[in-house]
């Protein structure tokens, strides 16, 4: 393991705003460090996207251990680097160790983002006066509040799926094939400019929108029905998600009622979206309309969730959650209903809250 100085260019104030915060979390919990695992939690708290990277931070220290492919990289931003030569969580543990020093100390760390080895090598290699302390979502709790260049960035990638759902009207549907569709999105949107699509593009026609994430293939798309398209990019690294409910023909009167309740349902959902409403009161507005027309056990999912770096992140929208909407979070709002063998529905809209209630992202047409 080798490790290098921090460049002489100093770490983006954004960044060095980010770290701060997450030291004032080490303070108020008396933890001489804290490692970092996640690659969104990386990529948010030091600006670096890695597939082999993780951060230690002190209260004088960030240490960004990461392979030669990502080193000169992590000090053109700024940060000291650790090089992994061999095993990253052998290595990582000697950076810990190194960084709290020889007299010991506590050191958080996620244990969701650890496999079984790879804890077992990592503890292996801490030394003994090191006190680790299991802590989930240490980073997560700070990334739920977007900054305006986080939303600006959501609000572009955003902007991109209306392209695409203009596209999609323009081709038509009836007679292509749902992969088809799917790939002239991806295409659309790559040229566009997306870096990425947010995840794999939903086009599920006939009784297969009754999967809730049914996967596009070669399935003709017939006439008289819905087909449901979920489709999200990225932009500058941060996602976007929406989902309509397209019909095609003349589907059926019960296609048409449960198109209806589902649009009901996100209309006052959406409505309720505003700080300190609580997630699972949310959900339940969704919920109640739905159940009251009937369909309740045909939404069987959560209302919604947070997007950024992630696109699936907190804040939750379910009928658990205990999440405290607060101004400047993202939040899907996706009510759906589901019939086995006839057809799905899902409506989805991406909103911020706003400070006396919320602006939707996604703006195409729900009619």
């Amino acid at each position: 393991m080798t490790t290098t100085n921090a460049s002489a260019r100093s770490l983006p104030e954004r960044y060095r705003t980010r770290v701060d915060h997450l030291r004032a979390e080490l303070d108020r919990n008396r933890w001489d460090g804290l490692v970092v695992l996640a690659k969104a939690d990386v990529k948010w708290l030091t600006g670096l996207s890695s597939s082999n990277a993780a951060v230690v931070v002190t209260p004088e220290r960030t240490i960004v251990a990461t392979d030669f492919r990502y080193v000169a990289e992590a000090e053109g931003l700024g940060l000291e680097v650790a090089r992994i030569e061999q095993s990253m969580w052998q290595d990582l543990a000697k950076v810990a160790g190194e960084a709290i020093g020889a007299s010991g100390g506590s050191l958080a760390y996620p244990p969701a983002e650890l496999t079984h080895r790879a804890f077992l090598q990592f503890t292996d290699a801490l030394p003994d006066a090191i006190n680790l302390r299991a802590v989930d979502g240490a980073v997560g709790k700070l990334r739920v509040t977007k900054d305006a260049e986080e939303i600006d960035a959501v609000r572009r990638a955003s902007a991109l799926l209306e392209g695409a759902y203009e596209l999609v009207t323009q081709l038509g549907l009836e007679g292509r094939t749902e992969g088809e569709v799917a790939w002239a999105i991806e295409r659309h949107l790559r040229e566009a400019g997306a870096t990425a699509l947010s995840f794999e593009s939903i086009v599920a026609s006939g009784e297969r929108g009754a999967f809730a994430h049914h996967t596009p293939a070669g399935a003709v798309i017939p006439a008289d029905t819905l087909v449901t398209v979920d489709i999200g990019c990225v932009v500058e690294g941060y996602c976007s998600d929406c989902t309509r409910t397209f019909a095609v023909g003349d589907p059926s009167d019960e296609l048409r009622r449960i198109y209806a309740v589902t649009l009901e349902a996100q209309l006052a959902a959406v409505a309720a979206v505003k700080p300190g409403a609580l997630g699972r009161d949310v959900d339940a507005i969704a919920r109640d309309v739905i159940g009251g027309a009937g369909y309740g056990d045909r939404f069987g999912h959560g209302l919604g969730h947070g997007v950024g770096i992630d696109v699936h992140e907190a804040p939750r929208l379910s009928r658990t959650s205990d999440d405290v909407l607060a101004e400047r979070m993202l939040v899907t709002v996706e009510p759906g209903i589901y019939l086995p063998g006839i057809g799905g529905v899902r409506i989805e809209d991406l909103v911020v809250v706003t400070a006396d209630g919320n602006e939707s992202l996604t703006h195409f047409t729900k009619e």
